[in-house]
């Protein structure tokens, strides 16, 4: 045993009976199951303080040698969301006119998405999600992160359930390629974006595409052996 390797008790609560597991798993599956990702969003706001719970609830995930190789910059910010919308859009246009390829873009047709964002400046606020690549000592040296894909993706789960969760709707959001978003949000470039978080309340009239929920069942997604 490392002599730098020290343990907190858990302290579990009493055992939980497996009828009582049971209903608890069925009404998260219940509540996740009403998530959609939506496109039509209100400009209501959204009190800042909700979605400090919420990223500290990301901030609790597991990660590689507890690393926690992350960063939720939130932009709420009318000017820097049209900056980003602006850069977004540029992206998107050159992916849709070819640059994402025939193949990619079929695939995304059943969504409708197109190249204009409207949503990235309706919404009251963004979450630009970045993946820390590596970790900088006080005297700029730097440090290896491991598995640094798996534990912001796992974070980023977090977050999207507990935005769900505390009632709010969310789109993830890929343009590529995101190195504007250091820039315009003044990230080191240690820091890789992953994606833009929309978040918010969706509009009255908002739909998701049809297509978007056809799930694949459990019988796919799951083996026993």
């Amino acid at each position: 045993m490392s002599p730098k390797y020290k343990a907190i008790s858990l302290n579990p609560p009493a055992p939980v009976a497996d009828s009582e597991m049971e209903r608890r798993a069925a009404e998260y599956l219940e509540k996740m199951s009403s998530r959609h990702s939506v496109r039509e969003f209100s400009a209501q706001p959204v009190p800042l303080s909700i979605i400090e719970q919420c990223i500290a609830t990301a901030g609790r995930a597991p990660s590689g040698a507890n690393q926690q190789p992350w960063h939720f910059a939130v932009v709420q910010s009318p000017d820097m969301k049209a900056k980003i919308r602006k850069a977004a859009e540029q992206e998107e246009e050159a992916f849709y006119a070819g640059g994402g390829g025939d193949e990619w873009i079929s695939a995304l047709e059943p969504l409708g998405t197109g190249a204009q964002k409207p949503h990235l400046t309706t919404a009251p606020l963004l979450i630009v999600i970045f993946a820390q690549r590596y970790g900088e000592r006080a005297d700029g040296s730097r440090y290896k992160h491991y598995y640094v894909p798996e534990s912001v993706g796992i974070a980023t789960g977090f977050l999207i359930s507990s935005l769900h969760l505390a009632g709010l709707s969310s789109l993830t959001h890929t343009p590529n390629p995101m190195k504007f978003l250091n820039t315009l949000l003044g990230r080191p470039k240690s820091e890789k974006p992953v994606m833009i978080l929309v978040v918010g309340h969706p509009d009255k009239d908002a739909a998701y595409p049809a297509a978007s929920a056809n799930k694949k069942p459990l019988s796919e997604i799951m083996s026993v052996r």
